[in-house]
């Protein structure tokens, strides 16, 4: 059998023994070896919460809980059993760790002990299971009101290309394991606390049923009988309720730590220790006791001078590492060799920047690992997937003319775009409705200017279970810039950008490249009809298509428009899946048949795309337009005007500013099998 198969059988196996255990007499020996696993296993639980970074780094926390809850009942069942049958024996009747938790550790005093285990029972059930079961109840309330809030920052991170489809079902699968997590946990708390008051009975239990058994079948004296059992029912008690104890402070330490990159140690030495004007205090404070008297003078002063110590020593090393910063800030540059003054010199101005104010400055340094880097990275690869060549690199570069939390895109070296994002703290941004109000400063989101407030790490989960849309710095800077560069790809395509995007595809198809460029098209013609495709919509991946009916028209026809034309119609397919999906039907938007005329005996006469209208007509074209697109939004429908393909490269260019919703589409774009219903007509009034 091999190992994996021994893996799958290991659960169903341990469950079963743990159960057996209930049932089966179990000698003393086995008895103290499982005792002994039990307290190393609780240990090992507690060690693993302290170490975990992120709850759901444990996840299976919930289930081992009721898997000790089990096993602890188990145990207690089994030595109730030892305890009864041979209790008037003596003390080491049901083994030896039971024997010592009830000598050593309350000293043979079954009153003592009885204290004891009373007090670890309080400890257990009131404080730490009853905190613990508060925690995991409130968290998994604000976890559930907080998912839709996190599945829509997810959608917007992937829609703004900063995260790829495999990292977005990461990041919804952890969403849904957090919720689940949290929900376990609120109901695995039960077990603890059942556990607790299991315990107490037990315990009178095995008491009252000792004297009843050493008294009344061994005829053992009162006295006798209640030294015997009381001091084995404390010990088995005992040795429950310590790993009971230990498995429940494990439990509040995954609940009630909050997710960061650092485990439990570091959080508390960074933050509890990290302030020595606090220990000072502290030390000062315990000198003064120490001199007051009547005072236990040796242990507060001896205490207050070993926090001054730890107080200078973490003082001085903070002036080091200081001291150690202003150096690197303050050594002067090294010296630069005089160079007579060339063509370098001379800075050519870059297709795309981004220029940021100092205190943005940790998101873009490479030494700081930049967050903002990789989003970018990413947002290109997302772009170059969607629309099909790959957007030039984005040039950044740090500017103390801007304001601090500034930053602004430049676009050939002018500036296109601006913004504000505040490091350190996070953008709530009210997609359209909320349920309540989060603290905050008040702002508007730079790319769509939603508004939004800028509000403490710490209110996060209170703004997504408000419904906001929760984001970081990088991720507000990051959104405007891919933004701005599907808003301005086809100027990003330049003659570099079509060489490079032909030269990759001739390694696929080199005859159909070397037959189209130079011989019948140049590279400035390509150009041209990409960016027309780019300007209205039109992805470029399919470059196949496109080529091929560039090779096919080009001998005939030079013209941009008319090879624009062709390439749609090549492309008409893709362009209707890319605006209905797989629907049948076409619901559209189409031309009164006089305006239509009108417009047709235009174009025809004059050989000009829109010229020759008359303005009066103009003007009641565009308000139509806009009549009949916001009938279509209100509709849920996509907002598309079906026209003769003589008109189509007019009006598209005519109507493209005052209705940016529109899509124009010709009549030999749509492809077989689908069908045209007229939903909104243009020109009715005209």
């Amino acid at each position: 059998m091999t190992g994996l198969q021994w893996q799958r059988l290991a659960a169903p196996m341990l469950v079963i023994m743990i159960l057996g255990m209930m049932i089966l007499p179990l000698p003393p020996f086995l008895l103290d070896l499982l005792f002994t696993f039990n307290i190393a296993l609780s240990m090992i639980v507690l060690l693993i919460a302290l170490y975990t970074l992120k709850p759901l780094e444990f996840s299976i926390f919930p289930t081992v809980l009721l898997m000790t809850t089990l096993l602890r009942l188990s145990l207690n069942v089994a030595s109730t059993r030892i305890v009864l049958l041979e209790g008037h024996t003596g003390p080491d009747a049901a083994g030896k760790v039971i024997e010592s938790f009830g000598h050593f550790l309350v000293g043979g005093n079954y009153a003592v002990g009885l204290v004891v285990f009373i007090i670890l029972v309080l400890i257990n059930f009131v404080v730490i299971t009853k905190g613990a079961g508060r925690i995991a109840e409130v968290g998994a309330r604000f976890t559930l009101d907080a998912m839709p809030g996190k599945q829509m920052a997810i959608d917007a991170d992937l829609n703004a290309g900063l995260i790829g489809e495999d990292e977005a079902r990461k990041r919804r699968a952890e969403v849904a394991q957090e919720a689940d997590f949290y929900g376990s946990m609120d109901g695995a708390s039960k077990f603890v606390r059942g556990d607790a008051v299991a315990g107490i009975i037990i315990m009178l239990i095995n008491v009252i049923g000792g004297l009843l058994v050493g008294v009344l079948q061994h005829d053992l004296s009162l006295a006798t009988a209640a030294n015997n059992y009381t001091l084995l029912t404390i010990g088995d008690g005992l040795v429950a309720q310590v790993p009971a104890l230990i498995i429940s402070t494990a439990a509040g330490i995954v609940v009630s730590r909050v997710s960061t990159e650092q485990d439990l140690n570091q959080q508390m030495l960074a933050q509890v220790f990290g302030k020595p004007q606090a220990i000072f205090l502290s030390a000062g404070i315990l000198t003064l006791l120490g001199l007051i008297p009547g005072m236990p003078h040796v242990a507060f002063l001896l205490m207050g001078a070993t926090l001054a110590g730890i107080g200078y020593t973490l003082d001085q090393r903070a002036k080091a590492e200081a001291a150690a910063a202003r150096a690197v800030a303050e050594a002067p540059p090294p010296a630069e060799e005089t160079v007579e003054i060339g063509w370098r010199d001379v800075q050519s101005v870059d297709q795309l920047g981004l220029e940021v104010g100092y205190r943005l400055v940790p998101l873009v340094d490479r030494a700081q690992d930049g967050e903002l880097l990789r989003r970018i990275r990413g947002i290109r690869k997302k772009i170059a997937q969607d629309v099909g060549y790959l957007v030039p690199a984005v040039h950044i570069r740090d500017n103390l003319q801007l304001r601090p939390n500034g930053y602004r895109i430049l676009l050939k070296g002018v500036t296109v775009a601006e913004g504000e994002a505040v490091v350190g703290k996070l953008l709530a941004i009210n997609p359209g409705r909320v349920f309540g109000v989060v603290e905050g400063q008040a702002a508007s989101d730079p790319a769509y200017g939603l508004p939004a407030v800028w509000i403490e790490p710490g209110l996060r989960e209170q703004a997504l279970s408000y419904g906001y849309t929760v984001v970081d710095a990088s991720t507000v800077v990051a959104t405007h810039l891919s933004k701005i560069i599907n808003e301005h790809a086809p100027e990003l395509l330049g003659r570099e950008e079509t060489q490079q995007l032909l030269d990759h595809f001739a390694q696929q198809t080199p005859k159909l490249v070397e037959e189209l460029t130079p011989k019948l098209l140049p590279v400035s013609t390509v150009q041209r009809v990409l960016q027309n495709l780019l300007e209205e919509g039109v992805h470029i991946r399919d470059l196949r298509s496109i080529l091929e009916a560039l090779a096919e028209h080009g001998a005939r026809s030079q013209d941009v428009d008319e090879l624009t034309s062709a390439v749609r119609v090549s492309l008409g397919r893709a362009i209707i899946h890319d605006i209905y999906g797989a629907a049948q039907e076409l619901q559209v938007i189409a031309l009164e048949p006089g305006l239509e005329q009108i417009l047709m005996q235009a174009v025809s006469s004059q050989g000009e795309a829109g010229a020759g209208l008359e303005p009066g007509l103009a003007e009641t074209m565009v308000k139509d337009t806009q009549r009949a697109v916001q009938q279509q939004l209100d509709s849920d429908m996509p907002a598309v005007l079906l026209v003769p393909p003589l008109l189509r490269a007019m009006l598209s260019r005519f109507l493209r500013r005052s209705s940016p919703d529109l899509k124009v589409i010709s009549h030999t774009e749509v492809p077989d099998g689908k069908s045209i219903r007229v939903t909104a007509m243009v020109g009715s009034g005209a």
